[in-house]
């Protein structure tokens, strides 16, 4: 028994750092692309407590504008902040950024490719399937799988 469990223990790592390893690089300069508002979540049971801005390059952005309709190689960044300690919405420290890219190969999210990194850019080995395409599949199938839309930019 002690040999399965450490198999098993060992796929797990190997799978995980093999995505880790597969995961693109984040985008240079992508701070610059256009940025959402300030999206505060306070609700401590939500995946995305805390508080984030989305950035769209202009492929992403030209498909916000068609109404989430997105082509090949559209880019969407989300740079996700804790909220300060002792604050109600205050930024803190950046504790993950995630990215979708739309790519055709990527059956399996929609046609997205889903990537998540910590704070310091490096991939998180995050699991894009369960952890990011089961919401996006239940939340805006009838928007290209995006869940933020044109509104989110406006200022």
């Amino acid at each position: 028994m002690k040999k399965v469990i450490t198999t098993s223990l060992i796929t797990t790592l190997f799978s995980i750092n093999c995505f880790a390893a597969s995961a693109p690089q984040l985008p240079k300069g992508y701070s610059s692309w256009s940025r959402s508002e300030r999206k505060l979540v306070t609700d401590k049971s939500s995946l995305f407590y805390g508080i984030h801005y989305i950035y769209a390059d202009k492929k992403a952005l030209k498909g916000y504008q068609a109404g989430n309709k997105f082509n090949e190689g559209s880019t969407i960044i989300v740079e996700h902040f804790n909220i300060k300690s002792g604050s109600a919405d205050a930024e803190g420290s950046k504790n993950m950024i995630v990215m979708m890219k739309k790519d055709k190969r990527q059956s399996a999210t929609g046609g997205w490719l889903f990537a998540g990194y910590g704070a310091d850019r490096k991939p998180s080995g995050l699991d894009p399937a369960g952890t990011c395409f089961g919401c996006h599949q239940k939340d805006a199938a009838k928007q290209d799988f995006v869940i933020s839309t044109l509104k989110d930019f406006k200022r």
